[in-house]
């Protein structure tokens, strides 16, 4: 089960004008606990004003080979009235300590030999670039294209940290930046990475039936037209995975399946169970937050999958899914934090 913990802030460095980059010490008796896959991201939690405010951040750093970390380094960036981005930015300092949840997250690859290619957005870059680094160190059988849009190069987080790793494996990694809003020396033009650019630059750049593993992670736009460009090319949807970072509140369908009047929820977590009444309304993991305060969650919205169980009876609406790839929801796993009784009864189990 996923649990929060004190970790002290060893370092917080500048990446651009609206994003840093934490680094986390791990004591001995934890890192156990904080062993992670490339791709994994951390729930940070703190309180303000009295309500309790979670976010999560993916890990950027190579995970280490066989030992568990000493270190967590995670990229963050400001967002508009964001209310812990705002926090990390301006008030975060060095000795700190933050709430930190153990990692979780199925946004992974584990090393194995292949030809790889991520397409991300801003932020997106974080945890694809701990899937990068880790990848080319450990398996030197392994390709990697990776395909990034910025604004501007100022607005370029860890611009340092992918050209070190290009002049690390030259002949392995292939580097593709689109800019926006800004025109390049060299390379390709300003624009943004739509559906349609991207279906005609990727056959262009690689192979694209050969490559083993698609990875799309950023804004939804992006990761939704990239998808759409993918599959017009043939690729199959199991090779393509994806992480959402930030979802437009209307993207919510509209409920078409009537509530029953009164339901109950059963849920396992951590070996103990309970049965209780859903509130109108209400989700299932709000239900369960109100009898079990550590059942597992972080943003709420659809997007992290932290929340995920198995649906053991009964049925269920989800409002959104932007964290559970298909085969995870045809094996009968949903988003608690999005989910809604459809049947008098339901039973979730969080410890599958």
């Amino acid at each position: 089960m996923a649990r929060f913990h004190r970790l002290r802030v060893a370092a917080v460095d500048r990446l651009t004008d609206d994003s840093v980059a934490l680094t986390l010490a791990v004591p001995p008796h934890l890192r156990e606990e904080y062993r992670y896959v490339p791709g994994q991201h951390l729930a940070l939690r703190r309180t303000a004003d009295g309500q309790e405010i979670r976010r999560t951040y993916s890990i950027c750093s190579p995970a280490p080979d066989g030992e568990a970390p000493s270190t967590l380094r995670v990229g963050v960036r400001l967002v508009d009235g964001g209310a812990f981005s705002t926090y990390a930015l301006k008030e975060i300092d060095l000795d700190d300590e933050l709430e930190v949840m153990t990692p979780a997250g199925r946004f992974t690859l584990p090393p194995a030999p292949g030809r790889y290619a991520a397409i991300v957005g801003g932020s997106g870059i974080t945890p694809v670039l701990s899937i990068v680094s880790t990848l080319l160190a450990r398996e030197p059988k392994a390709r990697f294209c990776l395909i990034r849009s910025d604004r501007t190069t100022a607005s370029t987080m860890f611009l340092e940290e992918v050209a070190d790793l290009k002049d690390r494996y030259p002949e392995r990694l292939q580097l593709v930046t689109v800019l926006s809003r800004e025109e390049q020396q060299a390379g390709l033009p300003s624009g943004r990475l739509d559906q349609e650019r991207l279906a005609g630059l990727l056959p262009a750049l690689l192979p694209v039936e050969r490559v083993d593993g698609w990875f799309l992670c950023g804004p939804y736009g992006l990761v939704e037209g990239a998808e759409r460009a993918l599959r017009g090319l043939g690729v199959a949807r199991s090779r393509i995975h994806e992480e959402i970072f930030h979802v437009d509140a209307g993207t919510a369908p509209v409920p078409t399946t009537p509530a029953p009047a009164h339901s109950t929820v059963t849920a396992r977590l951590d070996g103990r169970g309970g049965t209780w009444p859903v509130q109108a309304g209400e989700s299932l993991l709000d239900t369960v937050l109100r009898n079990r305060s550590d059942a597992p969650y972080a943003c709420k919205g659809g997007v992290c999958g932290t929340c995920r169980a198995f649906l053991v009876s009964g049925e269920v609406r989800m409002d959104r899914n932007f964290a559970l790839e298909s085969e995870e929801t045809e094996a009968g796993y949903v988003l608690a934090c999005q989910s809604h009784p459809v049947t008098e009864t339901v039973e979730l189990d969080f410890d599958r």
